[in-house]
């Protein structure tokens, strides 16, 4: 698979507390073609959202997908992949490294903020795996 979209969304209920990492896959035509949500038993919402972008990449890397367009409604994580923000928690640093070292793959790629509103797939999966408490898999179109 050439080029292909990634959406990723990430939270938790308290902050920390019990949380979800979930990533949806699209092909070039907009189709659903792979998705998984996560349950995190005890996390905040920018490592769920690391935790989703982490899972996404693993997936896309599987797939041997040579270029990616992410979208994830996590404002700090996009300014910190794009180099914006720096890293300070030790978590995130690990998830960011984790996160640039799969990108460093791909021939090319692009991560994008998006609104809520936009990334609706991604954040439903993400709470199904809370009310799961385990895996979820995404509807495929």
């Amino acid at each position: 698979m050439d080029r292909i979209s990634i959406y990723t969304d990430g939270g938790s209920r308290g902050n920390p507390g019990p949380g979800g990492a979930a990533y949806i896959i699209k092909d070039a035509s907009g189709n659903t073609i792979a998705g998984r949500g996560a349950f995190m038993k005890n996390t905040t919402n920018n490592v769920a959202e690391y935790a989703a972008l982490v899972g996404g990449l693993k997936a896309a890397t599987e797939m041997k997908c040579k270029e990616i367009s992410i979208c994830s409604d996590s404002e700090l994580m996009v300014k910190q992949i794009n180099g914006q923000y720096r890293v300070k928690n030790a978590k995130l640093k690990e998830l960011y490294a984790k996160c640039m070292n799969f990108l460093s793959g791909f021939e090319n790629w692009q991560i994008t903020h998006i609104r809520r509103e936009k990334n609706e797939e991604a954040d439903a999966l993400a709470n199904r795996a809370m009310d799961a408490k385990g895996y979820v898999e995404a509807k495929i179109s």
